[in-house]
């Protein structure tokens, strides 16, 4: 009975837990407005930065027509492609991440922020 009862507690806080850190697309909408500065997620057009429509599973420095940094096109040469853990480790400090890359943005601190607008680009790469 009590081995039932902790699998039941252990189940319960690991929902809540994964409850707390899902993902909210229209959140991340919002907190995708401090890159609409420099991107888009919803067509593919460039802008002072590359278009992020398709961005989940691209390789790092290959969007078609946009001018990147030498150190992102190494990046991409290395294997490094966006994927959710990439991006959330880029998105937190792009300059750490890509040492070189033309990105002025300092990062997002809040891994909810990080995780929403992950979500939102996700719509926009399937």
């Amino acid at each position: 009975m009590r081995a039932i009862a902790f699998f039941a507690a252990v189940s319960l806080v690991t929902f809540i837990t994964n409850q707390s850190h899902a993902q909210d697309a229209a959140a991340g909408e919002k907190v995708f407005t401090k890159c609409k500065v420099c991107h888009v997620a919803d067509k593919d057009q460039n802008k002072v930065g590359p278009s992020l429509n398709g961005v989940i599973g691209r390789t790092a420095g290959t969007h078609p027509g946009f001018s990147y940094s030498q150190a992102m096109v190494a990046a991409g040469k290395s294997g490094v492609k966006w994927d959710e853990a990439t991006l959330t480790t880029y998105l937190h400090d792009p300059k750490a991440m890509v040492k070189g890359t033309k990105m002025a943005f300092a990062g997002l601190k809040d891994d909810k922020d990080v995780a929403n607008v992950i979500a939102y680009l996700k719509q926009f790469s399937k």
